[in-house]
């Protein structure tokens, strides 16, 4: 596949002047003045840009492909308002009775969202005492039929806890043996209510088998800031640096300043990640967690699922919720989202990959760097998150995989 030249002609990087992008050997080969025409060589796919801007392609870093409806009919909003646990268990009581199977639901999704423009993905796969490993199996065979479209990390996730029910932890000593990369925790106080046993659980299965951890974070508040600080306390433990990504972690939107700098500052000397899917509820410090040189990535959450009836499988739409939610205007700030839902994801997945510098950075486009790429429309950056229009080109390892927002 990366013996393929790929010249992507008349395209603008981050909105720039047109430029020729020579792709090979799945990088960014060189950056050529647009000429308008090109001579069609052996072993070279051209392909006419037609001036559209070139971005990074887009990774969503939080996504749950186990629990998709996306493609089936609609359905309404079932669960009891109330905690958390009230949508867990409106998941448990239907997603057996959804028309298609986890691996077909997850296989669909995913093919719309690479088909959008996104070649790098964090996927959940729920593990626990009601469904053993059936929705890990799931997600790795969506993983699989699209393993040449695009990249995807997948997550052995303890949704209802690890402590609530018996059998958990060595349902995710199985998982992590079976295909999934990252080992999950949610809620240590809030859900399973016993926050040093539930940490001590995880990082034990990471450190058995080496890989990094994600934990889903709703806890508000002190609360929040509390569990906070005993991860920390775990990563500094284990030197477990660059391998802690903070999901959601509600509680920063929460915190004042003078309580929010001492763990901005610990998360950046640990190189713990953060992950949000533009919530409604809270605003996080993103320009405080950027200056800390903090790791954040934009995800799609759930869609259309027994959880919540929102969800597109297009990462151009939530990096709209996110400027929108937080209420963004200034063209640099909306082109920051776009950063944060591109490259910024794909340093959360990646910990050694290109990092945002700051609220001005616009890296990903350049010599060397990787050939993951989507072709928009749009007059500027600012405006393609606007109007979102569809006819995109997706570029994974180098090769077109999609184009006029269909799959090839």
């Amino acid at each position: 596949m990366t013996d393929l030249t790929t010249l992507l002609t008349n395209v603008r990087p981050w909105g720039g002047s047109a430029v020729d992008l020579e792709l090979r050997g799945g990088v960014i080969a060189a950056i050529h003045p647009s000429l308008g025409e090109v001579v069609r060589g052996e072993g070279v796919a051209v392909v006419d840009g037609g001036g559209r801007i070139a971005l990074p392609a887009f990774t969503d870093a939080h996504v749950h492909l186990d629990s998709t409806r996306i493609g089936l009919p609609f359905r309404p909003h079932t669960a009891e308002p109330g905690p958390l646990w009230n949508l867990i268990a409106n998941d448990r009581a239907h997603w057996r009775e959804a028309e298609e199977s986890v691996s077909d639901r997850a296989t669909t999704t995913l093919g719309r969202a690479i088909a959008h423009g996104m070649t790098r993905a964090r996927s959940y796969a729920q593990v626990d005492a009601d469904c053993g490993l059936e929705r890990l199996d799931g997600v790795l065979a969506a993983r699989e039929h699209h393993r040449d479209r695009a990249d995807v990390q997948v997550v052995a996730f303890p949704q209802a806890g690890l402590l609530l029910e018996p059998g958990v932890p060595d349902l995710l000593d199985q998982a992590l043996r079976s295909g999934a990369e990252v080992v999950g925790g949610i809620d240590p106080c809030g859900l399973d209510g016993d926050p040093i046993r539930h940490l001590d659980l995880v990082f034990d299965l990471a450190e058995r088998h080496d890989v990094p951890i994600d934990i889903h974070l709703h806890e508000p508040g002190e609360l929040g800031a509390w569990t906070m600080t005993k991860i920390v306390e775990r990563v500094r433990a284990h030197q477990a640096r660059g391998r802690l990504t903070i999901a959601h972690a509600f509680a920063l939107a929460d915190l004042p300043g003078p309580r929010l700098a001492p763990l901005l500052e610990s998360f950046a000397e640990w190189d713990v990640a953060i992950t949000t899917v533009a919530p409604a509820r809270g605003t996080l410090p993103i320009p405080e967690l950027t200056e800390w040189g903090i790791r954040i990535g934009l995800g799609q959450d759930g869609q259309r699922d027994y959880w919540s009836p929102y969800g597109t499988t297009d990462m151009l739409d939530r990096t709209w919720q996110f400027a929108f939610t937080r209420g963004l205007r200034r063209d640099e700030l909306i082109e920051h989202s776009v950063a944060i839902a591109t490259v910024g994801g794909a340093s959360v997945i990646d910990p050694t990959a290109r990092r945002l510098a700051g609220t001005t950075d616009r890296p990903g486009l350049e010599v060397e760097d990787p050939a993951e790429i989507v072709l928009v429309a749009g007059d500027t950056v600012s405006a393609a998150v606007m109007d979102r229009a569809g006819g995109r080109t997706v570029v994974h390892r180098g090769r077109v995989v999609a184009d006029a927002s269909e799959l090839r």
